[in-house]
């Protein structure tokens, strides 16, 4: 018998995904992680559970209404851990990290594994805008079937960019099945089946309020609003910042310098604690260094062109990738050439690699060139 463990955020995506495995034939579990709340972070990681969110309670009826089990697990600690306390060092540190795929690597992809295993299903699932397939290479003078991620059909609202992390194992064993409609039809589906709860997705970080994440490292991590100075290119000093962390590359806001033109942040000096302020060219970029890699689809040749993303809202653009080892330490990088320069390519975001629709991998932006 086909069970699959589906992971369900409470929204529309993934108890539609519920009702299409469902329909599949398999026999579906849904569980729910609990990631971070306010009164955890508040009393120091000491809270119990007190009570349930709301998006916790959507997947609750809406696994009652089709018909599944579903329970839910406490994961507070460990997201504490892998994804809230690097992403406030990251900006510490100068850089801009993407929780969304720390908690994929290290949270809700291994967990989803790991209870599967458990409970001695075959498959996990979520409600991505993704999806996975099995497609025929060539390998040698024979052909072997490879099992890939692609982009969603919908390419509004694929996710890919933020799986690029998952492992083999993790891959083989994914069910992704509203990557394969639109965000409407979607909608649509759940409104024909009645589902009790189509609350949307957040597309903000989950533990951020209105895209605040200086505000959230004020409040839960005290951090000192050390001063420092505001740089032009040609290291005049134009201002005074009030914490290195509020500021990341590519930002206009909250610069607060009067200008004939729009200056935009172009460097983050944590070691001199002083923020470099520029045009918008100045922002612009052709080349950057990607670690950490990831490969999805091993790479044949150490020179090879791509499209890649430089963030989940971005479009990916036609590039010239360049693999080396041995110039930083015994570690793989990607030496990243766009055709054309691209808007602030990030330290700390993820650069993802795609040959048309396929995920080839991916790593994150460690320096600019």
């Amino acid at each position: 018998m086909n069970r699959v463990l589906l992971g369900m955020s409470g929204g529309v995506d993934s108890s539609v995904a519920a009702y299409l495995l469902k329909e599949r034939g398999y026999v579906v579990e849904g569980i729910s992680f609990i990631l971070w709340d306010d009164v955890y972070m508040s009393k120091k990681l000491r809270c119990k559970i007190c009570c349930m969110s709301e998006s916790l309670e959507s997947a609750k009826k809406n696994a009652q209404y089709l018909g599944i089990s579903h329970d839910i697990m406490d994961l507070r600690k460990e997201f504490y851990r892998r994804v809230i306390k690097p992403f406030v060092d990251g900006y510490l540190n100068g850089i801009t990290p993407n929780p969304c795929i720390l908690c994929n690597k290290f949270i809700k992809f291994p967990y989803l594994v790991k209870e599967a295993k458990k409970r001695g299903a075959n498959y996990i699932s979520t409600g991505h805008y993704a999806r996975v397939e099995k497609i025929m290479v060539s390998s040698g003078k024979e052909k072997k079937g490879l099992i890939v991620l692609k982009k969603g059909v919908d390419h509004k609202k694929d996710q890919s960019y933020v799986l690029y992390v998952l492992t083999k194992r993790q891959l083989s064993n994914l069910i992704l099945l509203v990557g394969q409609y639109t965000k409407s039809q979607i909608r649509d589906l759940a409104k024909d089946i009645g589902l009790p709860v189509m609350s949307e997705e957040s597309q903000e970080i989950c533990f951020v309020k209105e895209g605040n994440y200086y505000g959230f490292i004020q409040k839960y991590f005290h951090v000192s609003e050390k001063q420092g100075p505001i740089i032009d290119l040609e290291d005049n000093i134009l201002g005074i910042h009030k914490g290195i962390y509020k500021y990341t590359f590519g930002q206009r806001k909250r610069i607060g310098i009067p200008s004939n033109k729009p200056l935009y942040v172009v460097d983050v000096d944590v070691s001199s604690n002083t923020i470099r302020v520029g045009p918008r060219e100045a922002v612009m970029k052709r080349e950057f260094i990607v670690g950490e890699l990831n490969w999805m689809v091993p790479q044949a040749s150490s020179v090879f062109r791509a499209s890649v993303k430089i963030r989940s809202t971005a479009k990916d653009a036609p590039a010239d990738i360049y693999l080396f080892k041995g110039r930083y330490d015994d570690n793989e990088y990607a030496h990243v050439v766009f055709d054309q320069p691209q808007w602030a390519p990030t330290p700390g975001q993820s650069s993802v690699f795609y040959d048309g629709e396929i995920v080839l991998g991916g790593g994150i932006i460690k320096k600019l060139i």
